[in-house]
């Protein structure tokens, strides 16, 4: 059974930075493709950043220079470091964990999301 376990959320003044984590287990996590997305109150979840197997990351734009996604595969642990944090930043951020399988198929693991506010 694959379980995400995100971490790290909080309150943070605009400015702040804070570090996601997302702790894995029950998937072959080296070869998995991973992400966080984010969803504030009434809006539609959207895509924050991505790192593939081979380390190729991408952004949503207006974080990118501001947002870091890392992997550490010895870990099972994905982490996005942000910084220069928004008041517009301020949603629940999921961890997704994505593998093709040999159907073509694919499939996406959440995690149960982590809250983060960004407030003076």
């Amino acid at each position: 059974q694959v379980q995400l376990v995100e971490s790290g959320g909080g309150l943070v003044q605009p400015g702040g930075s804070l570090r996601l984590s997302c702790a894995a287990s029950g998937l072959n996590f080296r070869f998995a493709g991973l992400g966080w997305y984010r969803q504030a109150p009434g809006e539609q979840r959207e895509f924050v950043a991505l790192i593939s197997t081979g380390d190729y990351t991408n952004y949503l734009n207006s974080v990118k220079g501001r947002f870091t996604i890392s992997r550490d595969n010895a870990k099972n642990t994905l982490y996005l470091q942000m910084n220069s944090l928004r008041p517009e930043d301020t949603a629940v951020y999921y961890c997704n964990a994505n593998q093709i399988q040999i159907t073509g198929q694919r499939i996406d693991y959440w995690g149960q999301g982590t809250q983060v506010t960004v407030s003076s």
